[in-house]
C-alpha cells in the first residue's frame, strides 16, 4: 500500500484506489470493504484537516487482514495522521 496524505484541509477524507491490477471486480470490492473497516475502526484516532490517499497494490489481494491491519498502522504512524494518546 501507499499512504498520501493532505494536509490543511475543511474536513477528513478518504480515498481508495484498487486498480485492475489487484485482481477481478470481486477481490477489488472484498478488499475495500476490508479497508474502510480498517479506517472506521481508527477514524476517532485520525487528526481532522486530513485528505488520506490509500492506494492498494496487487500483493495486498494475498494478504491477511492483520499483516494489511499493521501495513496501514505503520504507514499512518510515518504520515503521522493519528492523535497522541
Amino acid at each position: 500500500m501507499i499512504m498520501g496524505v493532505y494536509r490543511d484541509r475543511a474536513s477528513t477524507r478518504f480515498g481508495l484506489v484498487t486498480s485492475r491490477r489487484v485482481g477481478n471486480a470481486v477481490v477489488r470490492n472484498r478488499l475495500r470493504r476490508r479497508l474502510r473497516e480498517m479506517i472506521r475502526l481508527s477514524q476517532p484516532r485520525i487528526l481532522p484537516g486530513l485528505w488520506i490517499v490509500l492506494v492498494v497494490r496487487a500483493t495486498a489481494a494475498r494478504a491477511s487482514g492483520d499483516s494489511l491491519r499493521s501495513e496501514y498502522i505503520a504507514l499512518g504512524k510515518r504520515a503521522a495522521i493519528f492523535m497522541e494518546s
